[in-house]
Formats: C-alpha cells, sequence, structure tokens
C-alpha cells in the first residue's frame, strides 16, 4: 500500500511540475527539420510506387521488369521481383494500407498464379506470349531468380513486417530450393562466370542464417555449413585470382560472415575450423582490395595483388557490414578500424561521386550507386554515430533525389526499387523508427535523440486522428537473432521500445503524459491533432 503511494504521489508531482520548459527548443526544431526530411522521403517512395503501379501489365496486374527496352514485355523474378515490387510494397505498409491490401497484394496472388515453374519457383514470364519467356526452363536461371528474390527482395521486406503472406512466398520458395541441393553443387555448370556462383552462394548464406534464428529448424544450418565448407574448408578464398567487390560480387564475403556470427552463437565446433581461412580472406581483402581512403576497389586478384577494376565500388558498406560482423564476434580491432576509415573522407571528397558511371557525359552516373552507398552509410552510421558520416549521408541523399522524374519515375528500370529503398531507409532513420498511421501528405513526423531521451514532433495542417507507432526490436521479435549485426538491405532499428520497461512521456498536450509501459506503447500512442497543430512528445525511459 505504502509502495503504491509513493508511486501516486511522483506521478502527481511529476505531472504537476510538467512547463513547456522541459523542451529543449535546439532538440525540438532539429526534430522539425528532421520531420521535413523524413517527409520529403515518404513522400518520394510514394510517388514512385504509383508511378510503377501505372505501368503495370493490363492483363496479368504484374509490373515489368524494364520501360525502356525489350524488358519492358517481361516480368523477371531476379530484377522486377527481387528490386523493385517489394519497396513498392514496403513503402504501401508504411503509407498506404489499400495500395498493401489491394493493388500490391494481388501482384503477389498474380505472380504466384502466373510464374511458378519448378513447383513453387519462378520464371521469367512473357507478357506478349502469355507464358513463359523460355522453353525449356534454365534450372540455374531460376534457382538464380529465386536466390534474388528472397535474399534482395522478400528478406528486407519480412525484417520489417513479418508474419505476411510474402513471408510465406519467401519460406515456401526456400524449402523448394533446398530440394536442389545438388544443382546448387554444380552451378559452375550454368554460369561461366564464377563471381554468379559467388553470388548465389552468398545470397544463400545470408538467407539461410537468418531463417535458421528465425525457425530453428537445423536443415537450414546444416544447408548453410554445406556452402561454408566449399569455400572456408575447400578452397582458399585468399588466393582467388579474381574477386569481384562491387554489387552482386561482394554478396559471399556477407554471407561467410553472417554464418560465422551463427556458429560463434550456438557454440558450434565449426566456427573454430573456418577461423583461420575467413581472417585470411578478410585480411588480404583489407591488405590489396582498398584503396587509401580505405573504400574498395570494384575487383581485385587477391593471389597476386594485381588491382583488376580500380574504380571504386558503391557497395562499401555492405563489405564493411562483414567485418563489423566479425568484430562483434571476436573483437578484433583492426577490423573495427576498417569499418571507420572512410568515414571523413567520404564527407571531404566523395560527395557527388560517380559511382556508377552510365556515360562520359552523365557526371552523376546512375542513382542506384548512391542508393547502395547511402545504405552503406545509414548501417554503419546506426553502429558508429559519426558526424562524418552524417553529414555526408544528409548530403548525398539530395543528389539521389534529385534523379526523380516529376512523373515519380527514378531511371524507368528495375533499379528504381532500390531509390525507394533507401529513401525509406532515411526516412525511418530521421523518424526514429517511429511511423504514423494512418499517414497523409500534409502530416509531418520528425525525431531527435538526445541523450538517453528522444524528442518526436509532429505537424498537420489539416485534421488528423491516428496512432503514432515506435519500431519494436525487431531483430529479436521477427528474427530471434542473439545480436542486431549489420546486414546487406537491412533497415536499421533506432528507437525502440522494450516491453518489460516504464516510459516517462512528458507531451505538449497534458493529455498524453504519463508513464506507460512499454508493451502497451507497442499497441501505438493514440492522437488527436486539430488543424496547424504542433505537437511535441518527449519519451524517457
Amino acid at each position: 500500500m505504502k509502495n503504491n503511494f509513493s508511486k501516486l504521489v511522483f506521478l502527481f508531482l511529476f505531472l504537476a511540475c510538467e512547463t513547456t520548459s522541459i523542451f529543449d527548443d535546439k532538440v525540438v526544431n532539429k526534430a522539425i527539420e528532421n520531420g521535413d526530411l523524413a517527409h520529403e522521403s515518404f513522400k518520394r517512395s510514394l510517388d514512385f510506387t504509383r508511378a510503377w503501379l501505372r505501368k503495370t501489365d493490363s492483363q496479368t496486374g504484374l509490373i515489368p521488369s524494364n520501360l525502356i527496352n525489350s524488358k519492358i514485355d517481361l516480368w523477371d523474378p531476379a530484377n522486377a521481383a527481387a528490386d523493385n515490387y517489394p519497396f513498392m510494397v514496403l513503402t504501401a505498409y508504411l503509407l498506404d494500407q489499400k495500395l498493401f491490401d489491394g493493388p500490391l497484394l494481388d501482384i503477389l496472388h498474380q505472380e504466384k498464379k502466373l510464374t511458378s515453374r519448378l513447383n513453387v519457383l519462378p520464371d521469367v514470364y512473357s507478357f506478349s506470349k502469355r507464358d513463359f519467356d523460355e522453353y525449356p526452363p534454365d534450372i540455374g536461371h531460376i534457382i538464380f531468380g529465386a536466390s534474388e528474390y528472397i535474399k534482395d527482395g522478400l528478406i528486407p521486406l519480412n525484417e520489417m513486417i513479418g508474419q505476411s503472406p510474402w513471408q510465406e512466398r519467401m519460406m515456401e520458395m526456400i524449402d523448394e530450393l533446398h530440394l536442389y541441393m545438388e544443382d546448387f553443387d554444380n552451378m559452375a555448370n550454368y554460369f561461366k562466370k564464377a563471381s554468379k556462383v559467388e553470388e548465389i552462394n552468398g545470397e544463400m548464406l545470408q538467407t539461410l542464417s537468418r531463417v535458421y534464428w528465425m525457425t530453428g529448424e537445423e536443415k537450414y544450418l546444416n544447408w548453410a555449413i554445406k556452402i561454408a565448407d566449399k569455400y572456408l574448408i575447400d578452397m582458399d578464398l585468399s588466393q582467388i585470382d579474381y574477386l569481384k567487390l562491387r554489387d552482386h560480387g561482394c554478396e559471399i564475403i556477407g554471407g561467410l560472415s553472417e554464418i560465422y556470427l551463427t556458429l560463434h552463437y550456438i557454440s558450434h565446433p565449426k566456427k573454430l575450423n573456418y577461423q583461420p581461412s575467413l581472417y585470411r580472406f578478410l585480411d588480404r581483402i583489407l591488405a590489396y582490395g582498398r584503396n587509401p581512403d580505405g573504400l574498395f576497389y570494384n575487383a581485385v586478384n587477391l593471389k597476386t595483388g594485381e588491382i583488376i577494376d580500380s574504380r571504386i565500388a558503391d557497395t562499401w558498406g555492405y563489405i564493411l557490414n562483414a567485418y563489423y560482423t566479425v568484430w562483434i564476434v571476436d573483437q578484433k580491432d583492426e577490423y573495427k578500424k576498417a569499418v571507420s576509415k572512410p568515414f571523413k573522407a567520404l564527407d571531404f571528397k566523395y560527395r557527388n561521386y560517380n559511382w556508377e558511371p552510365k556515360a562520359k557525359l552523365n557526371l552523376l552516373g546512375s542513382h542506384d550507386g548512391y542508393a547502395d552507398s547511402i545504405e552503406s552509410g545509414i548501417n554503419l552510421f546506426n553502429r558508429l554515430n559519426n558526424s562524418y558520416l552524417q553529414s555526408w549521408i544528409d548530403s548525398e541523399i539530395n543528389v539521389m533525389f534529385g534523379m526523380q522524374k516529376p512523373d515519380g519515375i527514378i531511371e524507368g528500370w528495375h533499379g528504381d526499387g532500390n531509390f525507394a529503398r533507401t529513401a525509406l531507409m532515411y526516412g525511418l532513420w530521421k523518424t526514429q523508427g517511429a511511423r504514423l498511421s494512418p499517414w497523409r501528405e500534409n502530416l509531418y513526423l520528425g525525431a531527435e535523440p538526445n541523450g538517453d531521451e528522444i524528442y518526436f514532433v509532429l505537424k498537420t495542417k489539416e485534421a488528423w486522428e491516428g496512432k503514432l507507432i515506435f519500431d519494436q526490436m525487431r531483430h529479436k521479435t521477427i528474427l530471434n537473432l542473439p545480436v542486431d549485426y549489420p546486414r546487406i538491405n537491412q533497415f536499421p532499428e533506432w528507437f525502440t521500445l522494450d516491453p518489460n520497461l516504464k516510459y516517462r512521456i512528458i507531451s505538449s498536450d497534458k493529455n498524453l503524459s504519463g508513464i506507460y509501459s512499454g508493451e502497451k506503447l507497442l499497441n501505438g500512442l493514440t492522437l488527436k491533432l486539430s488543424a496547424g497543430a504542433i505537437l511535441k512528445i518527449f519519451i524517457k525511459h
């Protein structure tokens, strides 16, 4: 009884002492600024989604792989499905429930109905033929398309929204691919380029490591170990004569780091078997694969140390994710230093950098290079709060945004989805993972952390009722991961709620102020705003 009385007295005094002075004007203004940045990110993503929905095939409802060449006639699992469609889905999940539940879910149903070829595994579909584009089916290409669709599209979608029809699609394809393990062993027979084989195996290592944690099923772990054995037991990666470090080729680096971390956290003996080979590989890349600024060349010969392609890889952060992951496991200091080495140089030397040249006269190249490099920065900034990196990201996102056309299309190929992927990542950083439901174009939400406190500011031009929804610890609640290690195409966690904690809220709307359980806040904070309102919310646990 005494404890309850003390709590009531504390709450009374706390509420009685509330004044607007609790709000730090500097932090509030920063949250308002972040709200403007997030709003632009979200609106551009929604414009992209609506624009591509206007390009769907009139008969099938599927989006084409490309708007600018012969692929306008094709739906391709490795392109339209892997890179474009999932980020249309994610945009709608965050911003437009009707699109999410309607046209975008319809596309999934149509894709399964029309394009499934090896049982549930999809193949390239021709709109003009109303049939598959190739006969007979090419098993290698089908495996590649499914691995791309799963890892590049459905895995990040699943990590954000969890249980859904898209998770079911992901799992049925993974289980079907398991039946073709012998074909995975013979990938070299299907593809002339070794980098393509490494891409597929790298994608599967990433997928299987995460799905193993999500499901707890040993078959996924055993399959991942079988692939890793090939690279860390049967061969010496540190002596290969061609290693592609840019997009696609770097997948194997991330994949090996993920299975290595997994083995560590389950105390599996294979971890120590892999360690010497993995270290030699990673050390050799640091020795010969980087420029003086700590960024990676497109391709190198690790055996001789020769630089094969001296252009800088836009996926530099995808590779550094692997170093940070291995650092989490073994605390190898030089790996963490490698992660932070490029940050200052990025801000001083790599603004407006042509990551993916399209033509000699195009000084900025493709937006896709910006999307991957900015994603690289956001994911690492989430772990290493660095002012140089923050400044560079805030600068370069504007360059990428400037590449979107007035109609919402970016360049008119499947890589447009990567624009939305990175824009959403950037926007969610500026809201600290929080979102509004329902979202509207005249509604703004921004956030700014301040030590162990966080400020949220909402602005609306018209009256609005809805919920402020905070993020959860998705790496635990959806994937059951032991630690939130950096992952390619991951949507980072910023401010997340712990259901077991209590949170103190002070708001400019006195009715919202009080002590809340994390469990209750995970259901969202119900709000009602009048036209022209600015609502300030301060949270501390």
